[in-house]
């Protein structure tokens, strides 16, 4: 059963916590009519006065005040995934709908707890990562349910690095609970896995942390020590219900960058783009073959916010919104599950069933399309 719609006229929306990636977010949502950022929050109001100002924003302020003006219908929770839990309650307890950053809580119970209460109140829970509903990724959805690569089999991820503080000015937190390489770049792999072959089912994982304490690298706390307290690297095996397998590699302990998304099936390979990113390239392989070629990208690459542009139009159109708070529930639980099974050292499995997001339409927004240098169709 869908929703019903709500409303009419854009969705009016309020940003809490104006850190680095607010201004991301803040940029995709003054591109489309459908949203009309009205106030902008965070602990630090002078923060957040200087983020309205830089975007045209009419309100500022205190989320407390923020929260209680009756233009804002949609929350974007911005804060540090400590926080996460706290702020949204406080917004659906405050009548609001709310769009969360990842992870949606630290723990499973507590998001289980979120979306009970905002059930309860008629009110949606949405929640990043949102890059599966970019072009790169719905492009390879397309192809996938085109039979490009036969039927899925196997994938395989890797996402590594030396970790965030060279470039962060406040890199701590990417170091406790709720972040780490699992948690922090996780979701973007485990979310584009779980639209492409739906439900997990099962985990194994190994995990490692190299080092006890970090060093700020750039900004006003450069050189100063803090400590890690979260694996660092974590090497996982993953069971989709569908039957396919993945390997997935999440590590801060490497000085090689580098990112790998492939999806093996009967009949070729795909090479997926990096799902931290919302374009292309995508290439396939055909079974037999020794060239690689490239695919069209076609859809929407503006980055951070897709997610609550989606929300805000499934809102009027009493339809169910993609990145929502079920699918991040799954993802939390998937990413609980690797940990537990790395300190357990045994496979555990997951029990509940998700149906996957529908892909967009292509004519989600045909003004915007992108073309890659191929001339298949995806």
């Amino acid at each position: 059963m869908n929703p019903a719609p709500v409303g009419s006229g854009p969705v009016g929306v309020a940003v809490v916590g104006a850190g680095v990636i607010s201004a991301e977010y803040l940029r995709t949502l003054s591109r489309f009519p459908d949203v009309r950022v009205v106030a902008v929050a965070d602990l630090d109001e002078e923060r957040a006065v200087a983020a309205a100002r830089t975007h045209g924003i009419p309100e500022a302020g205190g989320p407390a005040s923020v929260l209680a003006l009756p233009e804002v219908e949609l929350v974007v929770n911005l804060t540090v995934p400590a926080a996460h839990a706290q702020v949204a309650a406080a917004a659906l307890r405050a009548g609001k709908h709310v769009y969360g950053e990842k992870p949606i809580t630290l723990a499973p119970t507590e998001a289980e707890k979120l979306l009970a209460e905002a059930s309860e109140r008629g009110l949606r829970v949405g929640n990043a990562p949102d890059t599966f509903l970019g072009a790169g990724l719905q492009s390879a959805l397309r192809a996938v349910a085109a039979g490009h690569i036969g039927v899925p089999v196997a994938a395989a991820t890797v996402t590594q690095g030396p970790g965030p503080e060279a470039w962060h000015p406040d890199p701590a937190f990417f170091y406790q609970p709720g972040a780490g390489p699992l948690f922090d770049l996780g979701p973007y792999y485990l979310t584009a896995l779980v639209a492409l072959f739906g439900s997990v089912c099962e985990v194994a994982a190994t995990t490692a942390r190299a080092r006890e304490e970090r060093v700020v690298g750039s900004g006003p706390k450069a050189g100063q020590a803090f400590p890690v307290d979260v694996p660092t690297h974590v090497s996982s095996l993953i069971v989709f219900a569908s039957g396919v397998r993945a390997a997935s590699t999440f590590s801060f302990d490497s000085a090689l960058r580098r990112t790998r998304f492939e999806i093996t099936g009967t009949e070729g390979t795909l090479a997926v783009p990096d799902p931290n990113t919302f374009g292309g390239p995508l290439k396939l392989l055909p079974g037999g073959g020794d060239e690689w070629r490239e695919l069209p990208v076609r859809g929407r690459t503006d980055g951070r916010g897709l997610g609550v542009v989606d929300m805000a139009r499934a809102l009027r159109g009493g339809v169910p919104h993609r990145a929502s708070g079920a699918l991040a529930l799954h993802v939390l639980q998937t990413m609980t599950a690797i940990t537990h099974s790395a300190r357990r050292s045994e496979f555990l499995p997951l029990a509940t069933q998700l149906v996957p997001p529908e892909p967009l339409p292509q004519e989600w927004d045909p003004g915007e399309a992108t073309l890659g240098n191929g001339s298949d169709t995806a």
